[in-house]
């Protein structure tokens, strides 16, 4: 039986926005059964400075997700922190940030993760709850495209495929079933990436403050700048699968089905999410406890 999970003890980082640039303190803590993942902005003093990790506060997808409460509350860049969560089994989590935007690490979830190991995981008193896909739902924009739609899974499976003209990523597609342990070691990893000539113009916009070789991988004349190099040579799709797993999170629980991706984004993800849970007829509830209550007497009995 998979029961809700939280943290056994708070734990503790802290960097800088990629875009804001500002520099944010976060406080993982352990929540009750039930909570879901909430954000709380410790920084300001304002009458409500809750806000919940769902898809209906998304406010803005670009180049990240950010979250805004009902009081005009905003956390920002929330993917990659949220597909940690998703990917370690977290279900209830309160996360005090002292700054508008979730800090950007080296571009990836691997230190989110770390850090949930580090807090340990807490098994809860109560069945995880998960989103059933019974019918196919799909988003098209132009040559995007997204898809949930039903499978005889109790996880989700991804595949996803990007193209670009740019010859170091080119076409990359990659399917992968997202099985305890598979997130931290197959996305985990993966860093967001851009390419230099879109620097001065997205710092116009007020956006990429903060990015540096540090946090993302920056590409230039079909060549990758930072001195590393690639921790994968299709980690660019990974990042993009990475990002879905984090923004389908913001169904407000695992979802059991399959996602299917050409040129995928926050925008298309978010859309794809808020069509599934406006249409009741394409998912339901369900818990490890429905589906042994629907199992032959015999076949209980043998498990």
């Amino acid at each position: 039986m998979q029961m809700q999970q939280t943290i056994e003890r708070p734990a503790v980082c802290a960097g800088i926005g990629v875009h804001s640039g500002e520099k944010a303190r976060l406080v993982l803590k352990p929540a009750p059964v039930g909570t879901g993942v909430v954000f709380r902005r410790t920084d300001l003093d304002a009458s409500d400075i809750t806000i919940h990790a769902h898809a209906d506060a998304v406010s803005d997808t670009r180049l990240g997700t950010t979250l805004t409460n009902e009081a005009g509350v905003s956390v920002a860049v929330v993917e990659h922190l949220m597909a940690a969560l998703a990917g370690m089994g977290i279900d209830n989590l309160i996360i005090d940030i002292d700054g508008p935007e979730v800090p950007i690490m080296d571009g990836s979830s691997a230190v989110f993760c770390e850090l949930l190991l580090q807090a340990g995981l807490k098994k809860q008193s109560a069945p995880r709850r998960r989103i059933r896909i019974l019918e196919p739902v799909e988003i098209v924009d132009g040559p995007k495209r997204a898809t949930l739609s039903p499978s005889d899974d109790s996880v989700l499976t991804l595949r996803a495929r990007i193209e670009y003209d740019d010859s170091i990523i080119g076409i990359q597609q990659m399917a992968l079933r997202l099985a305890p342990g598979m997130f931290a070691r197959d996305l985990a990893f993966a860093r967001t990436y851009g390419f230099a000539r879109d620097v001065e113009m997205l710092r116009a916009n007020g956006l990429a403050r903060g990015g540096s070789l540090d946090n993302a991988v920056v590409l230039e004349d079909g060549a990758v700048m930072n001195p590393e190099g690639l921790r994968a040579e299709d980690e660019f799709v990974r990042h993009k699968m990475l990002d879905a797993v984090g923004d389908l999170m913001l169904a407000g629980a695992p979802i059991a089905g399959s996602y299917d991706a050409v040129q995928p984004g926050h925008a298309l993800n978010n859309a794809l999410v808020r069509k599934l849970l406006a249409t009741p007829a394409a998912w339901c509830w369900e818990t490890d406890a429905d589906i042994e209550a629907q199992m032959p007497v015999r076949a209980r009995v043998s498990v």
